[in-house]
């Protein structure tokens, strides 16, 4: 059986491409564009992500997720100037996940910690954080695609091509494969 710990790093890996892909893409004023007064833009849902990675997974196994010094308000307060702000806060936070999930072992995944007082399973906390990354980095993706419209350049499988994609795969003989495998290639 693969392993759980290996299989997560490679979906937070996934998302964090999906993000940085979707960066790579756009330039200083299409980072901080929102749709309207309630929307949030790219820039927003990264502070946002940052503040949420640093107080879940600093000392994650030891103290609350929710730590006291987070100001979850002050996350939707567009403060970030340029792609250099957005950037250094998105690296930033992927850094704080990655560092604490590559110290976890398989005998931490049943332990129990605490977000905002309520328990969960290591693993459970792992599912709830992808879940919630994959979530936010598809509106990064979705914002992304409403910008470039025409000139975006797809990150999956493009328009047209799934039946060639398809072919390609069932070319193949059956292995056992991560889903994430020829994505984190590109």
């Amino acid at each position: 059986m693969p392993n759980y710990l290996d299989s997560v790093t490679k979906e937070f890996q996934y998302y964090k491409s999906l993000g940085d892909k979707t960066i790579n893409q756009l330039g200083n004023d299409e980072l901080l564009w929102k749709y309207n007064g309630e929307s949030n833009s790219i820039a927003v849902i990264v502070k946002h992500m940052w503040g949420n990675m640093l107080s879940r997974w600093t000392d994650f196994l030891t103290t609350d997720g929710e730590k006291p010094t987070r100001d979850r308000e002050s996350e939707f307060v567009n403060d970030l100037k340029d792609r250099t702000d957005v950037l250094l806060k998105w690296n930033e936070g992927w850094m704080c996940v990655f560092n604490a999930v590559e110290a976890l072992r398989e005998d931490d995944l049943l332990k129990i910690i605490y977000i905002r007082n309520e328990g969960h399973t290591v693993t459970e906390a792992l599912n709830r954080q992808v879940a919630h990354y994959a979530y936010h980095v598809g509106q990064i993706v979705f914002i992304g695609k409403m910008i470039k419209n025409e000139k975006w350049q797809s990150l999956s499988i493009p328009r047209g091509e799934s039946d060639k994609f398809n072919n390609e795969k069932f070319s193949q003989e059956k292995h056992q494969a991560h889903f994430t495998d020829d994505a984190l290639k590109k």
